[in-house]
């Protein structure tokens, strides 16, 4: 495979992470009500959900879930139940961004961290990147599909973690004095509860 086939794939693997989606706004939702780490830990954890798929998409598990409609359908409701459920809890809580003491900030951030992991799991437009995308920069000869196409896999991850986790500095950046106000926290909070249920109630009314 060429270098030039792989800078093709970087440019549009940035353009597709630049696209905001489930993940990003999940993430971004986390930062500006929560801080930096909490988007960090979102971001790492959606960054980690990732190589799941690239896996399922290098032992072909990607491209049978995507032949059977059921399966297909099943994940994508699950998926948004997820969000759903995560939202009203942001709804149902009293607005604090993190804790302040260092056992229960691990155990929050670390809950944060899996969040993102089931956020991106359980999104199956992340299953149809590896399998539609991918495919398009292999060429039928190729003598070692699997190593490219891992390689092509953790180029693409690597690439969604680096725009993560600049979309988390600058949002931390220009919200962190809306945070330090309780009463405005609150309302952010109720915020990103409000955007992951529209967001779990999207996934499930969309066709995929």
């Amino acid at each position: 495979m060429s270098l030039h086939t792989y800078m093709l794939f970087v440019a549009a693997s940035l353009v597709l992470c630049l696209v905001p989606g489930p993940d990003m706004l999940f993430m971004l939702g986390r930062t500006i009500a929560q801080g930096r780490a909490a988007g960090l830990c979102a971001a790492f954890g959606i960054n980690l959900g990732a190589y799941v798929h690239l896996l399922a998409a290098v032992t072909g598990l990607s491209a049978l879930f995507l032949a059977s409609a059921t399966a297909f359908t099943a994940v994508k409701w699950v998926g948004a139940a997820y969000l759903i459920y995560l939202g009203l809890g942001a709804l149902r809580s009293k607005g604090i961004a993190l804790p302040v003491s260092g056992d229960a900030k691990k155990k929050a951030l670390h809950l944060i961290f899996w969040q993102g992991f089931l956020s991106d799991v359980l999104n199956p437009k992340v299953a149809l990147f590896y399998i539609a995308l991918l495919p398009q920069f292999m060429s039928a000869q190729d003598p070692s599909p699997v190593k490219h196409l891992i390689a092509l896999g953790v180029i693409g991850n690597m690439v969604g973690i680096s725009t993560s986790i600049t979309y988390v500095f600058l949002a931390a950046r220009m919200t962190g004095a809306l945070r330090r106000n309780q009463a405005i926290s609150a309302w952010l909070t109720k915020t990103m509860g409000a955007l992951f249920v529209g967001l779990g109630l999207k996934l499930a009314t969309e066709k995929i």
